[in-house]
C-alpha cells in the first residue's frame, strides 16, 4: 500500500522552485542537488532537492534525469520507472555515462549560480 506524503507549504513552495531550475537545465547538459540548493540561497538543503526530484515522476516535463550528485553519479536512479532509466535519458542526450557516472561531468556541468539570475 503506498503512503501520501503531504508536504508542507513551505516544502511545496521549495520543490516548485526547484523545479522552476531544474526545467532551465540544458538538453546534453547535468547539474547536482547542491548546485540547485546553493542557487535557491539553500546551500544546505541538496537532500531537500533529491526528495523533490522524487517527487517529480510523474511529471514528464521535469528532466530529473539531469540531476546528479556532486560527482556526477547518477545516485537518484533507484527513483526512476526502471533501474537503467535514468542512464537511457542521459544517454538519449548525448552524455555518456560509465559505471553509474557522468563521463566528462566536469564539462557537461550546469551550474545556475552562474547560468541564472536571481
Amino acid at each position: 500500500m503506498s503512503k501520501t506524503i503531504k508536504l508542507s507549504e513551505k516544502n511545496a513552495d521549495f520543490f516548485d522552485r526547484v523545479y522552476q531550475v531544474v526545467e532551465l537545465v540544458p538538453y546534453g547538459r547535468v547539474t547536482s542537488y547542491g548546485a540547485i540548493a546553493k542557487y535557491l540561497g539553500a546551500a544546505r538543503s541538496s537532500r531537500m532537492v533529491g526528495w523533490a526530484m522524487n517527487n517529480a515522476h510523474g511529471m514528464p516535463h521535469i528532466p530529473a534525469h539531469r540531476v546528479v550528485n556532486r560527482n556526477g553519479m547518477l545516485t537518484g536512479k533507484m527513483h526512476f520507472e526502471s533501474p537503467t532509466a535514468m542512464e537511457e535519458k542521459l544517454r538519449a542526450e548525448g552524455i555518456v555515462v560509465k559505471d553509474d557516472t557522468v563521463v566528462d561531468f566536469k564539462n557537461l556541468y550546469w551550474d545556475p549560480t552562474t547560468e541564472l539570475t536571481l
